[in-house]
């Protein structure tokens, strides 16, 4: 184990990274900067003594992973280049910062090299952790007195412990694939692949409680993925039939809990009932897989007889997908008929969502097609720059027609054209593919526990980016990060040039004989220069981040205080507002405890700060017009409204507080707020 360590010594840094990982996850998946930055900041310390202990020779880092490298780093500045254009400055600081992270995950994964052994502590370690999650969300569910108040809140999908159904899903069915690879892979001892298959049957059933559609249409995608592209599809096969089949039997009693929610049911009884058929099933799933990984290397078939073994079975895996189609195209009948509909249901929004009680089979409808003809809008207006990252929020209060109203396109793809435009779409574009590129030469390598993890680890990547295609997990730290770090780890497995024969050992030699070679061609200890420059960039990282998580806490504090301590908050406020000059947020919230004391004067100088930072504020501006009103300015009040109404048609107090000034009346600032809130809880519930 050392001999290996010594021959891979980033495997150390990379599992601190993936206790990271495992940290976020119980704390909202680290949506929020409060959560991840901190972790951001330690990871960039990862990098930087990564960098300063072990060193780089840039020439013996494979020529797709340094593209990588350089393009997702020229996306990152051009992200931060962004805010020279946005109109919301905080915003797009925090988009960049989040895209910094995933450059620096990228980074620490990627440069050095990794050994199969040590990629697949790395790989198994995450796998594991998310699986344990899910095992205790399970054990919760089936042991709470009320797991719907626990896990669900007012839903009836499951919430706990991410905060969000989708990326629920999305955190356990990125486990998901690693776990089968690991079910399937000769080189992973008969325990650990019956481990590795029970928890692949939690996962699965866990995921279903969150009843996620954008996942029923990611699956079937990395499903074509997985067995298309990683090597070793008829094994892949044999363990994900047991493990896929052994986790639908339990489906009726998954979907039993989302159904006594609904009724006002014995939700405990139904979570009970859940918890002991998953377990079973997952239990069987183990059995059956590690009783067949220990015939295997116990006594392992001759060649011919191999041969046979793989001809019969591909023969019945054709057969079987051919059954399946045929099958497939008679449940769901004329396929014209059904795409039409789909689309109908797309764009129909959540009141075309009938004809079934299941929420998985109701259809497609929500508010997304309005969201994407938004993001589209916004790139055909800016199509080389986009409107900058992460600015979305008042462009759909512009121009969206939904009740709701979104911070993010939800969809990776109308993300970065509407925001980076054709540029950054080219640079993210390219690094993935670069990167992709590196990791298909891990899964050609000829250990087949390479193929093994760099394969798990593409296709949790590739999870990530297809449900990523309906939702808004590149703003979820704790899902983007996880997926470019394994994206990293199986560029870690490519094959390495040799720039030093000499000293250069066989990517697959003996650890031992590694571990003596030192690894002396893939480092080069940097000079004092190179340390200092290195520290110093780290350091200036660490201080971007670090401004707008401590504007955040300071924000959520006051929000805390206000009503016992509002010179407390205020003063918050104000240092917030210093910590993230760009943001707009400090300044608003100052100004609505302002207007709760009935203290015009603070409200009005808060919010003109909030306008000044981002001009298109529509908060703002509505609550500096509903000002102006109370002190009898009827001309700013009307000029103002206007404003605030053509920034946000669809804000019904803004138009009906316009229509009281127009007719010579006073804005009740009071009543105004209570609307405000009042629609915000709406949409909370949503």
């Amino acid at each position: 184990m050392l001999a290996r360590l010594r021959a891979a010594p980033v495997t150390v840094p990379t599992l601190l990274a993936v206790a990271v990982f495992l940290a976020w996850t119980p704390f909202d998946g680290a949506q929020a900067v409060t959560r991840w930055a901190p972790g951001g900041i330690a990871l960039i310390a990862l990098l930087a003594a990564t960098g300063g202990g072990l060193g780089l020779r840039w020439r013996a880092v494979p020529g797709a992973v340094r593209a990588a490298v350089v393009l997702l780093a020229a996306f990152t500045a051009w992200s931060y280049l962004s805010l020279a254009w946005a109109h919301d400055g905080g915003a797009a600081l925090e988009g960049a910062n989040r895209t910094l992270l995933y450059l620096v995950v990228f980074a620490l994964f990627a440069l050095w090299p990794q050994r199969p052994a040590t990629a697949a502590w790395v790989l198994g370690l995450w796998t594991a952790g998310i699986g344990v999650l899910a095992l205790i969300t399970l054990i919760r569910l089936g042991t709470l007195a009320d797991p719907h108040a626990a896990l669900f809140g007012r839903n009836d999908r499951l919430l706990w412990p991410i905060g969000y159904p989708n990326a629920e899903a999305a955190t356990w069915l990125m486990a998901f694939w690693p776990a089968v690879a690991f079910a399937a892979s000769a080189r992973v001892p008969w325990v650990l692949r019956g481990g590795a298959a029970a928890l692949g049957v939690v996962l699965a059933d866990v995921a279903l409680l969150s009843q996620s559609r954008g996942s029923i249409l990611a699956l079937p995608a990395c499903v074509a993925v997985f067995l298309i592209f990683v090597p070793g599809r008829l094994r892949h096969v044999a363990a994900l039939l047991p493990i896929a089949g052994l986790a639908a039997l339990a489906v009726p009693k998954v979907l039993d809990v989302g159904d006594a929610i609904d009724a006002d049911g014995a939700v405990a009884d139904a979570g009970a009932s859940a918890m002991k058929v998953v377990l079973l099933m997952a239990v069987v799933a183990g059995v059956i897989v590690a009783a067949a990984g220990a015939w295997e290397s116990l006594r392992p078939p001759a060649e011919r007889t191999a041969q046979r073994i793989r001809t019969t079975w591909r023969a019945l895996v054709v057969a079987g997908v051919a059954l399946g189609a045929v099958g497939g195209l008679v449940a769901v009948g004329n396929p014209v008929h059904r795409v039409d509909h789909a689309w109908d249901s797309f764009k129909g929004g959540y009141e075309d969502n009938t004809g079934s009680s299941s929420r998985l089979t109701a259809g497609l409808g929500s508010n997304r097609y309005d969201f994407y003809r938004v993001s589209l809008d916004l790139f055909a207006d800016h199509p080389i720059a986009g409107v900058g990252a992460d600015n979305f929020f008042q462009d759909y209060l512009r121009l969206g027609d939904s009740p709701e109203t979104p911070s993010y396109p939800h969809n990776l793809v109308l993300r970065t054209l509407s925001q980076t435009g054709i540029v950054g779409t080219l640079l993210l574009l390219g690094a993935f593919g670069a990167a992709l590129a590196a990791a298909g030469r891990a899964m050609r390598r000829s250990d087949p526990l390479a193929a093994t993890v760099a394969g798990g680890a593409v296709i949790a990547f590739a999870y990530w980016v297809a449900h990523g295609m309906t939702d808004w997990f590149w703003e979820w730290a704790g899902l983007g990060a996880p997926a470019f770090a394994l994206l990293g780890l199986a560029c870690a497995l490519a094959p390495r040039p040799a720039v030093a024969p000499e000293a250069v050992p066989d990517a697959d030699a003996d650890a031992d004989a590694a571990a003596a070679a030192g690894g002396g061609a893939w480092v080069r200890r940097p000079g004092p220069v190179a340390l200092v420059l290195g520290g110093a960039a780290a350091v200036v990282a660490a201080l971007v981040l670090a401004g707008p998580w401590l504007a955040e806490r300071d924000v959520e504090r006051a929000g805390q205080i206000w009503a016992q301590r509002p010179f407390e908050a205020y003063s918050r406020l104000d240092r917030a507002a210093d910590l993230d000059p760009l943001s707009d947020r400090p300044a608003s919230v100052k100004g609505s405890i302002a207007l709760r004391y009935g203290d015009l004067d603070r409200a009005k100088a808060a919010f003109s700060d909030a306008l000044d930072r981002n001009p298109r504020d529509q908060y703002a501006t509505l609550e500096l017009g509903a000002i102006a009103s109370v002190r009898r300015d009827p001309a700013t009040a009307e000029r103002l409204l206007a404003r605030a109404v053509a920034l946000a048609p669809r804000d019904r107090s803004a138009r009906e507080a316009l229509d009281v000034v127009r007719s010579g009346g006073t804005v009740d600032i009071s009543v105004l707020n209570d609307r405000i809130r009042s629609s915000a809880d709406q949409l909370a519930g949503t």
